[in-house]
């Protein structure tokens, strides 16, 4: 006997997606997440595929992720979703050291992130109100 399947977290219009370990710094990351806040999925996934920033590749893969998610587990239309929400969490800090003048020590901090990515299929109607 299996355990009793959880109850889903999102509305049923929405899907999500989530990448950890992303080695960018926080406030680098949520630069490129938020221009991509409200797009529809299509705009979105050329501004990433333009974007001069080394992380779009890396946010463009969890939006493709969170697209696929939509279409494949929760039967929606993929020409109809729109980038709902984007968020950008900390994640390990690898800390280094190297040898600085005078016996003392240079701090070197590696940050790591973590992006979640949700779309939201809106209806014909809403898309027009906007």
């Amino acid at each position: 006997m299996s355990k009793p399947k959880t109850k889903r977290a999102l509305p049923a219009n929405e899907a999500k997606a989530t990448t950890r370990s992303i080695r960018i710094n926080t406030r680098k990351l949520n630069d490129v997440a938020a221009e991509i806040r409200g797009m529809k999925v299509q705009k979105a996934l050329a501004h990433l595929q333009f974007s001069p920033r080394r992380i779009a590749k890396d946010v463009k893969k969890t939006l493709e992720s969170a697209i696929a998610n939509a279409e494949n587990n929760h039967d929606l239309d993929i020409n109809k979703l729109i980038v709902a929400e984007t968020w950008t969490g900390k994640n390990l800090v690898m800390k280094r050291w190297f040898p600085d003048a005078r016996g003392r020590v240079g701090h070197i901090h590696k940050f790591f992130s973590e992006l979640t990515i949700v779309v939201r299929e809106v209806s014909a109607d809403a898309k027009e109100a906007a």
